[in-house]
């Protein structure tokens, strides 16, 4: 049985497995606030735990909103029918009333029922009794959210877990596409897997900007690559080219240029304290790709940390301006080329 308190993702893919093999829980509480990894192991139960014609006497769905406490209790205490188990799954478990009442199940539940509370974009209470029955009983897979700065990395990890190897820049482009929405990472991938020729395994930019319908050459991970080199003209046509895009808008561009920055001056901060930290070191500070240190290396000589901290203060004022501040009558892709501009002269 998958044991508790591992790496989201290998606890997950080992429940998966576990379920492949007829090995279940008595209870599971999935939840957290990105629903991928819950609804993820929520279909490899419900696939695996019953065949087809156990279904019809033994296969419970329901929804939180639409039930009571008392009639999962009083299912979940029913003995399957001609099966060896029977399954309970709780969807929209948030929306469930009075939720507490099935510690009086969970705290003593049955072998032979599969009660699955599945919650989504939301989490239950751990200090309230239901979590710690279901701690002591069951199975909890607490999903949190992808930090934007890890996405790459977990696009990489992602991709070796598939049997995939996809270039760092790859991964940066495709997390530029699909932000921190996992799922629909997982089906850029999938749609991905149907046209890469049989047998190729590695992922390249070329393929993303193919398959995904994003071009690196005017996005927003190509325009802070040019900042960081300081190469005025590519950075200043590349912002040009985004914030006259139909879809652009300035304060997600504004968020992912703060998130560069802001690694940039924790890295410098870090180099100054100990100068001689290894590439591990280095890539760990960053959160990032080894990869990418040539290009931080570069931003950190270009940017010492007086420009930074100044870059880091007008981009609040343009998150500001981006949000219907008082930017006059400028339109969003003179306010992405205007701060661009002034970053470079910082």
């Amino acid at each position: 049985m998958a044991k508790r308190g591992q790496d989201i993702g290998q606890q997950c893919r080992l429940i998966a497995e576990d379920a492949a093999r007829g090995v279940f829980g008595k209870v599971y509480l999935l939840m957290g606030d990105e629903p991928y990894y819950p609804d993820m192991v929520c279909k490899a139960i419900m696939d695996n735990c019953l065949q087809d014609y156990e279904k019809d006497f033994n296969e419970t769905v329901c929804y939180g909103p639409d039930v009571t406490p008392a009639q999962i209790v009083t299912a979940a205490r029913r003995f399957p029918m001609m099966a060896d188990r029977q399954l309970i799954v709780v969807k929209e478990a948030q929306g469930l009333k009075g939720i507490e009442e099935l510690t009086a199940y969970t705290s003593d539940p049955l072998e032979s029922t599969v009660l699955v509370l599945l919650f989504h974009k939301a989490s239950l209470d751990k200090r309230r009794a239901l979590y710690k029955s279901i701690q002591k009983n069951g199975i909890i897979v607490d999903s949190p959210a992808i930090r934007d700065y890890e996405i790459s990395n977990w696009i990489i990890n992602y991709y070796t877990g598939r049997g995939l190897r996809i270039e760092p820049r790859a991964a940066a482009l495709l997390g530029e596409s699909a932000g921190t929405d996992l799922s629909l990472i997982a089906a850029e991938t999938d749609k991905l897997l149907k046209n890469l020729p049989e047998g190729v395994r590695d992922v390249s930019v070329e393929d993303i900007e193919k398959n995904v319908g994003i071009s690196r050459q005017f996005s927003i991970f190509e325009l802070t690559r040019e900042l960081s080199y300081r190469n005025a003209a590519k950075a200043l046509r590349i912002a040009g080219h985004l914030g006259s895009a139909a879809k652009f808008a300035m304060p997600p561009a504004v968020s992912a240029l703060y998130t560069h920055f802001y690694r940039i001056l924790r890295y410098e901060s870090a180099l100054m304290q100990n100068p001689g930290m290894s590439e591990g070191e280095r890539a760990a500070v960053l959160g990032v790709n080894p990869y990418f240190l040539r290009e931080y290396d570069a931003a950190a000589r270009n940017y010492p940390i007086k420009s930074t901290m100044s870059v880091i203060s007008m981009l609040a004022d343009y998150d500001y301006l981006g949000k219907g501040g008082d930017g006059g009558a400028a339109t969003p892709d003179e306010l992405l080329v205007e701060l661009t501009a002034r970053i470079l002269s910082a």
